[in-house]
């Protein structure tokens, strides 16, 4: 407890159990009465926890903290670790485990978690002695918070949770041969910025490393003074303001058009604090083959990766942008900005305006969002569940302030969302939460909703209901000649789910109905569930099929 106080911990997200019981007694005097400095949020499962962190973290800056027991309890967050490694999400996992002198017997409920972790963290350590909590605890920080972050996982073994040592803090700020933040290279900036003053048609995409570097304003500055159109990956949406003249729009299979066909035009692309999935790029054998390629990330082992770079900047964005920035000439690019305008009005016409204002038949998720988007406050917090629900949402919310999104990008794991947001009430409790969730989504963390009950915590729930598996379903009718192979779903009454738990709830079957309902929603105290009844075979567009270029983006099936 005294490590987790010098670290600066406030919030704990965990569910006990026989082997972190020990931790669980003392936490008890640390959570009420004059010693209280932790909130201890009891979730339903322990995946939810480590969601929960997750998306504590991604709105707050903050170490996500989850704690859970041997066996089954850690088991059950490897997901949420995987999750926070593709996604670089700062969380410490801190599990109990059996006495090292019953290591390797196969006692109850041990696992080995260092060996299962290794490849799905940041660092994955055992607590073997009393002597060692405070110096590993330490570490354990100081490695999920610094240079690239990511998931961090203690293994504290029985014994050395009851032995009583003489308390000594530690503070743990250097590690041989870890270097979290790379010595800017001034010549390679001078290249980088040489390449931009020369471009006719540069174009940056911006990933979610502007965020986890807080380099938002530092972002803004570097392409107004070059006067560059950016392109957003989906993590990396809420680094640059939706209404920002620059912005040109999400990247990505699902992402906008213009932005996409660019990519395949531009002379200079400036990837900034992103690591060219697979989503983004589409088939890498044609990807951007005509631009010099210019790359800033913190993590040297995402350069050349996927795509070949002209230009490396291996440092921390706070500090590499603003030096490449001075070295930018004031520039006009009007006329390469201006040519996004046809192709943006093709999509408008031919994708947004029926998603967002259709005119008759079911509701359409792309509407919802909509209406939800329009009458949210701007420092308004998306969370998103997976699938299509998580598409239609990231495309048409509206972003203003910084660190404005949680979603699960590299892992893509439904169930995500209900506790994520959970965590994202915590993280920023002065902000409204609103969670996008499909009806599969929902019911793959719906225990969560007890936590959701007993906190009282404020997520505005928005599910998206088809009666189907939405995403998987669309790609059977695009590319498996319509066989529904177990994606309908029968789903239960969610009225009187919300009312188990007491939960005020609205269905919306009439998009007559929906603005009242929203703003029914958005002024109610806590907790709420929106039902919303979707037209079944809504399909998410654009789309670049998979395997193909990024610039065979598909408007209509």
């Amino acid at each position: 407890m005294r490590a987790l106080q010098a670290e600066g911990v406030k919030t704990i997200f965990g569910y006990p159990g026989g082997s972190i019981m020990p931790v669980y007694d003392a936490l008890f005097d640390y959570t009420r009465g004059e010693k209280k400095c932790f909130d201890h949020i009891l979730v339903r499962h322990e995946q939810g926890a480590t969601h929960a962190a997750e998306g504590y973290a991604r709105v707050s800056g903050e170490v996500g903290v989850a704690l859970v027991t041997s066996g089954p309890g850690v088991t059950n967050t490897l997901t949420g670790i995987a999750d926070a490694m593709l996604d670089s999400t700062p969380i410490v996992v801190i599990a109990g485990q059996v006495p090292i002198s019953a290591l390797g017997t196969d006692a109850f409920q041990e696992v080995d978690l260092v060996g299962v972790a290794q490849p799905i963290s940041k660092w994955s350590y055992q607590i073997r002695h009393a002597e060692d909590v405070a110096w590993a605890v330490s570490r354990a920080f100081y490695i999920a918070r610094t240079g690239r972050p990511g998931p961090v996982v203690l293994d504290f073994p029985k014994n050395a949770q009851v032995e009583e040592i003489d308390w000594e803090p530690k503070k743990v700020d250097f590690i041989r041969s870890y270097v979290p933040y790379p010595k800017l290279d001034e010549e390679i900036v001078r290249q980088a910025a040489e390449l931009i003053n020369n471009a006719k048609c540069p174009l940056a995409l911006v990933g979610q490393g502007v965020e986890l570097g807080n380099a938002q304003e530092e972002l803004k500055t570097f392409l107004e003074k070059a006067d560059i159109p950016a392109g957003r990956t989906m993590l990396g949406l809420s680094a640059l303001p939706s209404n920002h003249p620059l912005n040109v729009g999400m990247l990505g299979m699902h992402g906008n058009y213009a932005v996409n066909l660019k990519e395949q035009e531009c002379d200079v692309l400036i990837a900034i604090g992103m690591r060219f999935s697979d989503r983004v790029t589409g088939n890498l054998k044609t990807y951007a083959k005509q631009a010099k390629i210019i790359h800033l990330d913190i993590d040297r082992s995402e350069i050349d990766k996927n795509v070949k770079t002209d230009v490396a900047i291996v440092a921390d964005c706070k500090e590499s942008l603003p030096a490449l920035t001075a070295l930018l000439h004031p520039n006009q690019h009007k006329e390469w900005r201006e040519s996004f305008k046809e192709l943006d009005e093709k999509e408008r016409v031919k994708v947004i305006e029926p998603a967002i204002h259709p005119k008759e038949g079911p509701l359409r998720m792309g509407e919802v969002v909509n209406a939800v988007a329009e009458q949210a406050p701007d420092d308004a917090v998306l969370v998103t569940d997976v699938g299509q629900n998580q598409l239609f949402a990231t495309r048409y919310f509206k972003y203003h302030h910084k660190r404005s999104i949680c979603t699960s990008g590299g892992l893509g794991t439904m169930g995500y969302g209900m506790p994520a947001a959970i965590g994202a009430t915590f993280g920023a409790p002065n902000r409204t939460v609103c969670c996008f969730m499909g009806d599969g989504g929902f019911q793959m963390c719906i225990e969560e909703l007890g936590t959701i009950m007993e906190q009282k915590a404020s997520v505005k729930m928005i599910l998206m209901n088809n009666h189907y598996l939405g995403n998987v379903r669309q790609w059977q009718d695009m590319f498996w000649m319509r066989r529904k192979s177990f994606t309908k779903m029968m789903n239960p009454c969610y009225e009187l789910i919300a009312q188990g738990y007491g939960i005020p709830y609205e269905a919306v079957t009439d998009r007559k109905n929906l603005a009242a309902a929203v703003e029914k929603m958005l002024k109610t105290d806590g907790p709420y569930i929106m039902e919303c009844a979707i037209l079944e075979d809504d399909n998410v567009l654009p789309m670049t099929p998979p395997g193909m270029n990024v610039n065979e983006m598909m408007l209509e099936v």
